[in-house]
């Protein structure tokens, strides 16, 4: 397998496909930290630079879990990290984005992943409590401390990613986009484009639906938090499951995997576009590397939005609560 090429997400260069660490500690059943080490190794060996974790996965046992990772290998790698959700014992998960937040979030950040400096530093979601001009600006603070090199939001709408850029640059938005998450395309695409900011998917695969791998909930460990979301309910699974059917069809016919077609159309949306789908095991992280030489005609592109048209998918992406965090 050939190595992964560069795309730019601003003024920072990174592999092309990243690697979303998140389920390695959080969302989807119990950890297996030996297992998600060689899965990170073997990134690394491919290529693959871009690594992304976040304080709130797993209560910063995710952070520590890609620190011990990289340990030796800190020179190959872009660390991608989050800050701003806050879960504490008793209390509903809630936002924060003031600046004390920010400075004690980073620090706690830095210990855990065992750095100096975080390469890609993104607010998780945007507290609507306080001005994203104090948010960034505190954020601005430490790139010029040196303890962050690049900044990046997730999950911002539009005329938030322009007041925050009216501060300082920011390198990359990271949202939900993938064949059954398309929001963003409208307004959020284009602002970023015209403000030179890269794109970040993640769950470019649905949460691995878009592989064709999950025909029902059966398998999914208790505590997994694809049972909580709507577009995996009785009655919307079986009407997107008619999408995938399709999308199978298509993937046959050239000769590939599901998931590597849907990854693809990802890939395809431009050289600015770095998804980070996420797995533990090396043999997904594999196949989701080998989309990145399936080349897609324009003829295939409206092939595959014809079977999975934007606006068609049954559900939700998030239950009412996660949903409220979003596009602020």
């Amino acid at each position: 397998m050939t190595k992964v090429s560069t795309r730019r997400l601003g003024a920072l260069e990174v592999s092309a496909q990243g690697l979303g660490c998140m389920g390695m500690s959080h969302g989807y059943g119990s950890a297996d930290d030996a297992r998600s080490v060689a899965t990170i190794h073997r990134a690394l060996d491919l290529g693959v630079t871009l690594l992304d974790t976040a304080d709130f996965y797993g209560a910063g046992h995710n952070e520590e879990l890609v620190g011990r990772a990289v340990a030796g290998r800190r020179d190959e790698v872009v660390i991608a990290t989050k800050f701003g959700f806050v879960n504490r014992l008793g209390e509903a998960t809630r936002v924060r984005g003031d600046a004390a937040h920010v400075r004690e979030a980073c620090e706690a950040s830095l210990r855990r992943l065992g750095v100096d400096h975080i390469d890609l530093y993104y607010q998780h979601r945007v507290d609507p409590e306080v001005p994203i001009e104090e948010t960034v600006g505190a954020m601005a603070e430490l790139v010029r401390a040196g303890k962050v090199r690049h900044l990046g939001l997730s999950e911002a709408g539009a005329a938030t990613v322009r007041r925050a850029r009216a501060v300082h640059p920011i390198a990359a938005l990271q949202s939900e986009w993938s064949l059954w998450t398309r929001d963003l395309e409208a307004e959020i695409v284009p602002v970023c484009r015209e403000l030179g900011i890269g794109l970040v998917p993640f769950s470019p695969l649905g949460r691995g639906f878009l592989t064709g791998r999950y025909r029902s909930l059966d398998g999914l460990a208790e505590t997994d938090v694809r049972r909580t979301q709507p577009r995996f309910a009785e009655g919307n699974l079986e009407r997107n499951l008619a999408i995938v059917a399709r999308l199978e069809e298509l993937a046959a016919a050239k000769g590939v995997s599901t998931g590597r077609l849907a990854l693809a159309w990802v890939q395809h949306r431009g050289d600015d576009v770095v998804p980070i789908p996420g797995t533990r095991r090396r043999s997904n992280l594999e196949e989701n590397v080998s989309a990145l030489a399936v080349e897609l005609s324009a003829e295939d592109l409206a092939a595959i939005e014809a079977a999975a048209p934007a606006g068609r998918i049954a559900g939700s992406r998030y239950d009412a609560t996660s949903l409220s965090f979003t596009g602020r």
